[in-house]
Formats: C-alpha cells, structure tokens, sequence
C-alpha cells in the first residue's frame, strides 16, 4: 500500500497542504475544527511523519545513535550492553523515538560515522561509552555541537554530561571483604587496558591492596571466555598463586570457575571466585557466583533522559547512580591453610563443567 502524504490529507479534507503543514505540527494558521478534521483523517490514513524530510528541512531526526567499538563474538556474549541497551529503549519508547545501534571497527571509524550522521541529520544525539584514555570523541563531539551523554565515569569527558557509579568504590570494597576473610594474595583479571574504566578499576585495585598489605596483580584480558580462563590458568599455576579472583566481567568468571575446576582446584575452598557486573550467568554455574550488582537497566534509562533533554537544548549535568554492591553467593570463603595441588585439564579426574542444568518450567 502506497504510503499516505500531507497531499492525501489535503486532498480528502478540502484543504491546502499549507493548512495540514499548520496542523499536524500545532502551528498557528487554521481554526480548531479544521485541526480536528484534519488529524482524524491523518489518523485514520496511518499518516506518520517523514524523518529524512523532517530532518531536511531544519527540524529533528527523531532518534539517537549507540556505536560500540567491540568484537562482536565478545559483545554477544556479554550481558551488560544488553541489559544497557534494553534500558536506553525502555526510556526511548515513552515517545517512540528509535535507537540507531551499530559497530564500528575503531574509534576513527566511529568517529566518521558521527561526522556523516550529524551532517546528514539522521541522529539528535549519541550515546558515547567505553571512554578510552586517549579519547579523540569527546573533542570531535563538541567540535560538531553534536548532543551526547557519556556512560562512564566524568573523567576526560570535556563538557559532555556524564552518567556513571563508582567504580574505584566497587573494587576497594571486594578488596577489603576478601581481607576480612584471610585473603592476603588477590588477582585481578582486567578489561582491554585502553578502557578508562579498567585504568580507574586497575589504580583502585591496586590502592587498596597496599594500603592492607596484600599481594596482588591485575592482569589484562578482553572480556572474552577464552582469554578469561587463558589467564586464570596462568594465575593459577604460579607457586604463590592467589587464594581469590577478581574478574572485570561475568563471562570471564564463569570462564576462570571452569578452569579452575579443571586444574583440579575446587571454589571457593581452594580459590575464591568474583564477577564484576552480576547477571544470570553468575547464578546458573555451580557454585553460584558472588558478584558486584548494579541496576544496569536503570542505568541506560538514566542516560537516555539525560541525552534528550540535552537534545532538547537543556543544560545537562553529570549523574552519579548508586555504586555497584557486592551480592554473596556461594564462590567466595575464608582461603585454604595450605595449596592443593594441581591436576592436568585434560585428567579424568577433573570435575565436569560447573553449569548446572536448569530445571524448565511447567508448561502454564
């Protein structure tokens, strides 16, 4: 079915396409019956506005852009930008505005995708995430007048509003809860070192292990399963290897878990397991997963209601949401008076994968 237009209104209300213009964008110009008429008979075409034309003639584009720089085998495993995204939609959708998502394969490729959607108008906005320590978006952003909302901490973030949690918080408190327990030599398998958000994890962790006394390194993984348990065989075969793991995501934690388990070590009697970013996953392996818990949806909503008031010419300011808190699960205990010895990955007797299987519901 041909799309209906401003002219097909016109034409079945009697009127010029001047007097619809008026009506369907609240102008003044023509008498209230005829703005009644003629929104019903737009309404009853299924008559929708037209973005590009919208957009073209000096008015808004009606949406706003995500562009991730991430592999996409990594980031279709990992929860948080789904759970980021669903809600960045669940504010969207209160006016039907749409999110344009997309990948890019570096930052100069994002950056060129920002260029060419503010000068074609496709986007009133972006959603700017994974902040780098040597970040040339920011400075382009406010280049081009471009609306955007950082998710991250407001640090290198220039004039562009920020919504985060405290992330140094989040790990100085892991930090001195597993102290409490007895442990006195931690690791810390980290995101890409790039990521301004690992560097404040890293100098935080880092910080609160001297301040107590403690042993402990960060390691740099990608958030991927198999650099996560890459990583954690390493850490664990060291002499002096660490009784507890801090892990920057939950895919890589559930990762270590299963190579833990592999090499013969058991959780949390022999090594204590922790998930930064708690989600499903941390409760369907056995033993389920301590982790840091955070309202991760709220916390795309947030931004989204920052980034369209900014788009609407508000002055916008940073949001600092609540900071990630720590959920005990059954990964994490006092550590082990002496070390247990490791067995091959590849023995019989190492335990079978620690994914429990899930019982499916009863059929309604």
């Amino acid at each position: 079915m041909k799309r209906p237009t401003m002219n097909d209104i016109a034409r079945r209300a009697g009127v010029t396409k001047g007097a619809v213009s008026f009506a369907l964008n609240n102008r003044p110009g023509v008498s209230a019956p005829t703005r009644r008429r003629i929104l019903a008979i737009a309404e009853e075409l299924g008559w929708q506005p037209n973005s590009a034309a919208r957009a073209l003639s000096g008015g808004t584009a009606g949406a706003f852009g995500l562009v991730i720089d991430r592999p996409a085998r990594t980031l279709g495993l990992e929860p948080f930008f789904m759970q980021l995204i669903s809600g960045i939609q669940s504010e969207l959708i209160t006016d039907a505005t749409p999110l344009v998502f997309t990948m890019a394969e570096d930052q100069a490729a994002e950056i060129a995708l920002y260029r060419s959607w503010w000068a074609r108008r496709r986007v009133d906005g972006v959603f700017l995430v994974d902040l780098q320590a040597e970040d040339a978006r920011v400075a382009v952003l406010e280049e081009l007048g471009m609306p955007a909302v950082v998710i991250g901490a407001p640090v290198g973030t220039g004039r562009l509003p920020a919504v985060w949690s405290d992330d140094a918080a989040a790990v100085s408190a892991v930090v001195r809860y597993l102290a409490g327990l007895g442990h006195r030599r931690l690791a810390r398998v980290g995101g890409p070192a790039r990521l301004r958000h690992t560097a404040i994890r890293t100098a935080a962790f880092d910080a609160a292990v001297a301040e107590l006394g403690l042993t402990g390194r960060t390691v740099e993984a990608d958030y991927s399963g198999e650099r996560g348990a890459a990583v954690t065989r390493a850490l664990l075969a060291q002499p002096a290897r660490p009784t507890a793991i801090l892990y920057d995501n939950d895919v890589m934690a559930v990762s270590g878990l299963t190579a833990a388990h592999a090499l013969g070590l058991r959780v949390p009697a022999d090594v204590s397991v922790v998930a930064w970013d708690d989600s499903a996953l941390c409760e369907l392996v056995e033993p389920p997963l301590t982790a840091l818990s955070r309202d991760i949806a709220a916390y795309g909503a947030h931004a989204a209601r920052r980034l369209r008031e900014a788009a609407g010419g508000r002055a916008v300011g940073d949001r600092q949401d609540p900071a990630p808190r720590l959920t005990v699960r059954d990964s994490v205990a006092a550590p082990p008076a002496s070390p247990a010895p490791l067995v091959s990955p590849a023995s019989p007797a190492s335990p079978a994968s620690p994914v429990r299987a899930v019982r499916p519901a009863p059929p309604a």
